[in-house]
């Protein structure tokens, strides 16, 4: 009923800028969804995730290559922007965003945003840059749209907490939604890295959400973090992957050691040449499947 009969596809600042002031101006609230296009369906329950918090939803679709190291080849990142478009009308989206790199990227980028301790752990230890070109990147969205809410996944839950932290340390006039992570059949989690797995890699990949739920229901038997860690290294890398981390952080933060509840364990690895992440909460209020 809410749905668009069109959707709304505009690719300079100027006029995204106008849309979502007139929206506001007319009393509407407005939420945003940032993406890199490839869309899934776990982008699609990100937009109709923003219409429940708002009267308009605005998406983004922009390859950033701030965020990409110099091993990741940013020009094999597939453009699929006919087929988004599709989809995100059906899901409910009112306007999307879609700019060039010049219009992002057009004026000289003499600053860029960091978020001390966090850009560096983690996915960060094996993607350096990653985090400042994605905070930089939103940093730049959220001034350019001016939305109200904006919606974000857990699935990559170390970039959930790095915006939320620059939002607040900022002082942004945006408040930020997180998504829970939405899951194939077997519970892969849904990602646009699946579709280059192939059909052996995509028959194991399932391990890494086994190995989580294993891990949250021995750690709230009391088994330590350290043999918890290791038993999801070695889980991972007897059926074929190349683990980069198993790692139990706070929830809140991502520091360690763990010191109370809730936390979280995170994962990172690879088959093939295909790196996946997940996560789940431990400890108190933690939704572990049987």
């Amino acid at each position: 009923m809410n749905k668009p009969r069109e959707l709304l596809t505009v690719h300079s600042i100027a006029e995204i800028r106008a849309l979502v002031r007139g929206f506001q101006r007319d009393g509407l609230r407005v939420g945003f969804v940032p993406t890199m296009g490839n869309l899934h369906a776990g982008h699609y329950a990100l937009v109709e995730l923003a219409r429940e918090h708002a009267d308009r939803v605005v998406a983004s679709v922009f390859v950033n290559p701030s965020q990409f190291g110099p091993l990741e080849d940013y020009s094999r990142y597939p453009r699929t922007l006919a087929a988004d478009q599709a989809g995100l009308l059906a899901a409910g989206c009112d306007v999307l965003f879609a700019p060039s790199v010049e219009e992002m990227y057009g004026v000289p980028q003499s600053a860029e945003v960091v978020v001390p301790d966090l850009v560096d752990i983690l996915c960060g230890a094996f993607r350096p840059g990653h985090f400042q070109g994605v905070a930089t990147v939103v940093a730049k969205l959220f001034n350019i749209v001016g939305a109200d809410v904006a919606v974000f996944g857990r699935k990559d839950y170390q970039q959930f907490i790095v915006i939320q932290q620059m939002v607040a340390a900022l002082n942004m006039p945006i408040e930020i939604v997180g998504a829970p992570t939405c899951r194939d059949h077997d519970g892969l989690a849904m990602s646009s890295r699946n579709q280059y797995l192939n059909a052996t890699e995509r028959q194991v990949a399932p391990m890494i959400y086994q190995t989580l739920l294993a891990i949250a229901r021995r750690f709230g038997d009391g088994e330590s973090v350290t043999s918890l860690e290791a038993y999801g290294v070695a889980q991972l890398t007897q059926v074929g992957f190349t683990v980069d981390y198993v790692s139990i952080r706070n929830a809140q933060d991502l520091s360690a050691p763990l010191v109370d509840q809730p936390g979280i364990v995170l994962i990172a690895a690879r088959l093939g040449s295909t790196r996946l992440i997940d996560n789940q909460p431990l400890g108190s209020g933690a939704a572990v499947a049987p």
